[in-house]
Formats: structure tokens, C-alpha cells, sequence
């Protein structure tokens, strides 16, 4: 087989688990340098590409199958893009996808009601088996959810001068 690696030096972190005397497998591994030729294999087929697919930017392409039930919309859609241009072993990747999920929740409980769904959330978050089996950690959950609601409430509430007054 001959050699199909390419140079991805250009990537910041590309081959930072090169070096064998910085291996942090040793000596469990037995280090061969078979693992630097690329692909030992025959690649399967490619899955067709026909919506939008992020993939980290240290990767020359998409992977072989991929997800596509779901592809990004929306404001979550925007911060994956934006998390997409990051490297992976980067803050700047991780923090806005755990945040695109959080804003992913509430804009498919937003689309929910927009069609005349009303979710029943109770169920969805899996409380009634907290209930039975961890009611002190579901208690301590909706203290602090109300207590941050709350806090959140009052912050952004208009303040009006002119209602203190009178």
C-alpha cells in the first residue's frame, strides 16, 4: 500500500500526539508506525452530502455516515457554525455547542407551540422517575431553576421610576 498521507502542518494542533516520546499510552501500546500511513483500509462509500453537515475543521473532509434527521436552523444553527471554526481541543468548539444545545431546547419547545403542540415537559425531562427514585436532587433542581427565573425576572425588568413614586 503506498503512502496517502498528506500534510495538515497548516492546522494548529495538527500531530500533537506525533512525537512517540510524548505518548501517553506507553508503555501500554505496542507503538507501531503502521498508524502513520492514513487510511489502512478501503474507505467505504461516501454517504451523499445533501444538507448542511459541520465537521471539525482538523478533518480534510466529512466523515463516511454521518447524521442528517437534524441539520443545524435557526440561532443554535448559528452557534454551531460558529463553534465549527474551532479547533477541538479549543473552549472556543466546546462551551458554544453545550450553549447551541440549550438554545436548541427552547426553540423546539418555541416550534412545539407554534403548531399547537403543548410538550409536556414533566415527562420529556424524565421527572416522575426522579421523583421516585432522587425526590431530594428534583426538589433541590426546581429551588434553584425558580431562584435563577426569579433573579433573571428581576434584572430584567423594566424599572420605572415614576411607579416608586407614586
Amino acid at each position: 500500500m503506498k503512502n496517502t498521507a498528506k500534510d495538515f502542518s497548516h492546522i494548529k494542533g495538527w500531530g500533537i500526539d506525533a512525537d512517540p516520546k510524548n505518548d501517553p499510552t506507553y508503555p501500554m501500546k505496542h507503538r507501531t508506525n503502521e498508524e502513520q500511513l492514513g487510511y489502512s483500509w478501503e474507505r467505504p462509500t461516501q454517504q451523499p452530502v445533501n444538507v448542511e453537515v459541520l465537521h471539525s475543521n482538523e478533518r480534510p473532509n466529512v466523515t463516511a455516515v454521518f447524521g442528517t434527521a437534524v441539520p443545524p436552523s435557526g440561532l443554535s444553527g448559528m452557534i454551531r457554525r460558529f463553534a465549527f471554526k474551532y479547533s477541538e481541543s479549543s473552549y472556543g468548539h466546546w462551551l458554544p455547542l453545550l450553549l447551541a444545545d440549550r438554545v436548541n431546547v427552547v426553540e423546539g419547545v418555541l416550534d412545539d407551540l407554534s403548531r399547537g403542540h403543548i410538550p409536556n415537559i414533566f415527562a420529556e425531562k424524565g421527572w416522575k422517575a426522579e421523583w421516585k427514585h432522587n425526590p431530594q436532587g428534583l426538589v433541590k433542581k426546581v429551588v434553584v431553576g425558580v431562584v435563577v427565573v426569579s433573579a433573571l425576572v428581576a434584572l430584567l425588568a423594566p424599572k420605572n421610576k415614576s411607579l416608586r413614586k407614586g
